[in-house]
């Protein structure tokens, strides 16, 4: 185990008391690459208590607790991923696979979604989309305006339920097919989120929880999210 990089990250994070959600990826990565049995991730937990109690003279005492609340979780976080699914996946279609790993992703979702699909049409994603804005979920959904407007289209339904939802009006295509999940999870493929891509087309998803893929896809939908909403 790399305590000495652990120590340096937790200098570095622990400055403004807080843990971002870009640290708590830095901190993800670093517990896949580093902190790999039990025992490492115990040392490791032992670590983010003594850097929180070095500071707590300083009279910030319930920020520097809440700061390791969330280090624990990212210490733990990939591991619960790891029970759930292998660390990376491949799902095909035509069948049910595409779709229930997509279902999933948005059933056990806790935090945020952020979903960037060229069409949604298939009702039974859209449902699943909808129940996880009514549990919290900030969902964000980025579409293009060449199928959106079609017959099928949920696009009206989400901004009806009050979902954050731009679309790409360019003379050109928003083309991409992907979703983050609680900025832990990518699902990306040629896959659009519709019944015909389940039931009779040759498509494919990708499920990662790579960090360093996660981050370049939120790069991503970040900066369409930003070009979009001027």
């Amino acid at each position: 185990m790399n305590a000495a990089e652990l120590d340096a990250m937790l200098r570095q994070f622990l400055v403004d008391n807080v843990l971002s959600e870009t640290e708590a990826k830095v901190m993800a990565g670093w517990v896949k690459k580093y902190a790999t049995t039990d025992q490492h991730r115990a040392a490791a937990r032992s670590r983010v208590f003594n850097s929180a109690r070095q500071l707590m003279a300083d009279g910030q005492s319930q920020q520097i607790l809440d700061f390791v609340q969330e280090a624990l979780r990212a210490i733990d976080k990939p591991q619960a991923n790891a029970i759930a699914i292998a660390p990376d996946e491949l799902f095909v279609s035509p069948g049910d696979a595409c779709l229930g790993r997509v279902i999933a992703r948005l059933t056990n979702c806790r935090r945020t979604a952020d979903i960037c699909v060229f069409t949604i049409t298939d009702d039974r994603i859209s449902r699943a989309i909808l129940e996880a804005h009514r549990r919290s979920v900030k969902v964000r959904i980025i579409t293009d305006n060449d199928k959106a407007f079609d017959a099928g289209s949920d696009v009206e339904r989400f901004r009806q339920a009050g979902i954050p939802l731009l679309v790409d009006m360019t003379p050109y295509h928003m083309h991409h097919k992907f979703a983050i999940f609680d900025g832990a999870r990518v699902l990306n493929g040629s896959y659009n989120w519709t019944r015909g891509a389940a039931e009779f087309n040759e498509e494919n998803i990708v499920d990662t929880g790579e960090p360093t893929i996660i981050a370049a896809f939120q790069a991503e939908f970040d900066k369409l999210w930003t070009m979009l909403n001027r």
